[in-house]
């Protein structure tokens, strides 16, 4: 492992997720493990479900909404939700990667470094692909905006 990786804690969970997924073995449990991660991603409040939180460029239908952490507003959560239990499950692993992280932290988010430790390259249509893109685009989009915003203070 390179310092690089040991820096960047997005890259350091993306092995963890990786080293399940081998653990997992075939595909079918892989699938049947993202359609698990899906349904426990905690639910998204329906005010966030608007036409600009939606992701274009997704064949499924995939909301993201970003908020700054009221105690640490250098900080950044997300909320989302799919209606396709694969996509789904893989917005919940996107979810989990960046969480809680800052914005910089955020941007070190590497969609080909995630489809190779995943193998999710061979295993996903192409179109899947430029939908999971489109997805991290947004929340990197939505992190940026946020953090041209002041704080807001309670």
């Amino acid at each position: 492992m390179s310092e690089a990786d040991t820096q960047n804690p997005v890259s350091s969970e993306l092995d963890e997720i990786a080293e399940i997924f081998e653990l997992l073995g075939d595909w079918d449990q892989r699938y049947a493990y993202l359609a698990e991660l899906g349904e426990k991603l905690p639910p998204m409040p329906e005010e966030f479900k608007t036409e600009e939180n939606r992701v274009k460029g997704c064949m499924s239908t995939v909301h993201i909404h970003a908020w700054r952490d009221p105690e640490h507003p250098e900080r950044i959560h997300f909320y989302g939700d799919c209606d396709t239990s694969t996509i789904k499950g893989v917005l919940a692993l996107l979810i989990q990667l960046v969480d809680g992280k800052t914005l910089e932290e955020i941007e070190q988010l590497d969609v080909d470094e995630f489809f190779e430790k995943l193998d999710l390259a061979e295993h996903l249509s192409p179109n899947r692909h430029v939908g999971i893109y489109s997805i991290v685009e947004m929340m990197k989009e939505q992190a940026r905006r946020l953090m041209q915003q002041p704080a807001e203070s309670s």
